[in-house]
This record gives structure tokens, sequence and C-alpha cells, in this order.
């Protein structure tokens, strides 16, 4: 296991491993929260993404739920941040590839 992945056990007792996707410490609760996926899809083929409180300094990692709407709020609004991020990133690549695509190889 690294540091991008970890374990889990289901409702069932089977194994699962989960992807990273980021973490984050918010001021406002003063709690460190991880996202991460199991890479499973939901009812519209997204994948989907799981969201916990957890303890970075503790050896092993138990991830507590979250309970408040509050919270949940935070997450969205980091998530919707790196979302944008990335598309702001895409964009600026595919707009970098576009010029490319204009030259001429003796230009290139």
């Amino acid at each position: 296991m690294d540091k991008n992945t970890f374990k889990v056990i289901n409702d069932e007792g089977k194994e699962i491993t989960c992807n990273v996707l980021f973490t984050f410490d918010s001021e406002e609760t003063g709690k460190s929260y991880i996202c991460y996926t199991d890479n499973s899809k939901d009812a519209e083929g997204n994948t989907q993404v799981f969201a916990s409180i957890f303890d970075p300094t503790k050896e092993t990692t138990k991830l507590e739920p979250i309970e408040t709407e509050k919270e949940w709020k935070i997450i969205e609004i980091v998530l919707k941040e790196l979302q944008d991020e990335a598309k702001r990133q895409l964009a600026a690549v595919q707009d970098g590839n576009k010029e490319g695509d204009n030259q001429t190889p003796q230009e290139q």
C-alpha cells in the first residue's frame, strides 16, 4: 500500500482498495478531511467519490463519518474549486496544443 491508496472492509466483509483523491485541513472546523474513491460507478455512470474525517497524525487511520451539513458544504466547495482548477489547466493545455497545430513542421 502506498500513500495514494488504502484498503477498507465493506459491509459484506470484502476488502476494497480505495484511491485517495485529496486531503485537506479546514481552519473553520479544525478537522482534516480525506476524499477518496473505490472506483465504483453510480446509476449515471459517474465515479463515486466519498469523504471522511481523519487524523493524519495517527499511525493507523480511522475514518470518521461527516455528520454536519456545514462540513459537507465545505467539502463541496473544495471539490468544486479543484474541479474548476483542473478544467482551467486542461483548457490551457488544449489551447497550447491548438497553437502548435497551426504551425508547419519547420516552425515547431
